[in-house]
């Protein structure tokens, strides 16, 4: 639902047979992501961390953070809510948008779901009193939690140094970043390497360090117009100028000039 600037999504999503291990598209976007799941369970892979999910677990991802949910067994239930920052409380802002949260407290089950499927049916059937009342869910729940804290730690893994890697690449994407370079860099064979971020992440290497790029590349479009196409993929690490509006386009559906036009057009 779109309220002018104030947007907000709620997705259902039920999968009621096992097809084996699902991967859901890699993504990132602007919106702040609610994530709430009610059966089964998932890994869910977020900024540097992965975490195992089970049933009555609530996840916030702040907007513009990569994350991935891969699920072994497919049979689950989740609900997820897209919102813009109008929707979060202003005194929540900077500590639920600054980093990834995962709560897990049994207690509060029955009111997150409660909210949850207000939001749905608010969704569903929307009339000139929808946008006050979803805010109104929405702060609920925030309050909820925050009143509430229950904090689980990110699952722990012996491959501690893909984390490690992760923010290196977090940092460095734009520089000539390779596979081999980084498995020199912590004393394991490409091939290692290369399986246990996979594992780690649910991200290829280069699948990753693609969409950290692309990330970059898409903000510098927004905000560039003077700067030419070759010249932001280059400052982003793609040396093939080619390579990049074929990988941009995939991944967003139009051509980076054409992106970047669309933007001047706004303004």
């Amino acid at each position: 639902m779109n309220f002018g600037d104030r947007e907000i999504y709620f997705h259902r999503d039920r999968v009621t047979e096992n097809r084996g291990k699902h991967t859901l598209k890699k993504h990132y976007h602007d919106l702040f992501e609610i994530y709430f799941i009610e059966s089964g369970a998932c890994c869910y892979f977020i900024d540097n961390k992965s975490y195992n999910l089970a049933p009555g677990d609530i996840i916030f991802v702040p907007a513009g953070v990569v994350h991935n949910t891969e699920y072994k067994n497919t049979i689950h239930s989740r609900m997820l809510v897209n919102c813009s920052e109008w929707f979060i409380p202003e005194a929540l802002r900077t500590t639920l948008c600054s980093k990834p949260h995962l709560y897990r407290n049994p207690e509060l089950t029955d009111d997150v779901c409660e909210i949850l499927h207000g939001i749905e049916q608010e969704c569903r059937e929307p009339d000139e009193y929808s946008a006050e009342s979803l805010r109104c869910y929405t702060y609920r729940l925030f309050f909820l939690v925050a009143r509430n804290p229950n904090l689980c730690e990110a699952a722990h893994s012996d491959k501690h140094y893909i984390e490690d890697a992760i923010e290196y690449l977090q940092e460095n994407f734009a520089s000539s970043v390779t596979l081999d370079g980084m498995s020199k860099k912590y004393f394991v064979s490409p091939e290692h390497f290369s399986r246990v971020f996979k594992k780690e992440t649910g991200f290829h290497f280069s699948e990753y360090l693609n969409l950290l790029r692309l990330k970059k590349a898409e903000s510098m479009l927004r905000q560039l117009n003077a700067a030419t196409v070759t010249e932001i993929a280059q400052s982003c690490g793609f040396n093939d100028s080619n390579y990049f509006s074929v990988r941009f386009k995939k991944f967003y559906g139009v051509s980076p000039k054409k992106y970047q036009g669309l933007n001047k057009s706004k303004e």
